[in-house]
């Protein structure tokens, strides 16, 4: 499959928020608990830049298949030059290496954002998205224990993280 990565449009807001609703039912990557509108993730949307995109990842017939984004890290200047990063794909076209895809298209980026480390928070259960960062060189740089409850039951948060310089 064919894939284009592009700066997400304002236009493209309503197919994001599908795509990340679609994940919160499964309680294994987001800590939202019910799906949001539109319009609550408009801040959100706003406060990406050329330093710290949103994307889309498109298919060859322009369907918006999922989205990866890069958020600044704790919001202080001291940590321009690392991002947190987010990767959502929409349910029908996972396990056929998007999420590779677009981590290889990220890291990619990062020398002309002057970005030389990223950071992924990922819920202790989620395997596929440890899987998937541990893939390409990332290593678990902090836990947080218990840190989040999702229906009854306590969860971890692990960060990992990679340098790039």
């Amino acid at each position: 499959m064919s894939l284009r990565f592009e700066t997400a449009r304002h236009e493209d807001l309503r197919r994001i928020v599908e795509i990340y609703n679609q994940i919160i039912p499964s309680r294994l990557a987001t800590a939202d608990l019910e799906p949001l509108m539109t319009s609550d993730r408009e801040a959100w949307f706003h406060n990406f830049t050329p330093t710290h995109p949103l994307w889309v990842v498109r298919s060859d017939t322009d369907e918006i298949l999922g989205w990866v984004g890069l958020e600044p890290f704790y919001g202080r200047p001291a940590y321009e030059h690392t991002a947190e990063v987010s990767i959502y794909i929409d349910q029908n076209a996972r396990h056929q290496g998007l999420g590779s895809q677009a981590l290889e298209f990220v890291i990619a980026q990062l020398p002309s954002l002057n970005v030389t480390a990223l950071a992924a928070y990922i819920f202790g259960h989620n395997q596929p998205s440890l899987g998937l960062f541990k893939k390409f060189g990332f290593e678990q740089w902090g836990w947080l224990p218990a840190v989040a409850e999702l229906d009854g039951q306590k969860r971890d948060l692990v960060i990992m993280g990679q340098r790039f310089d």
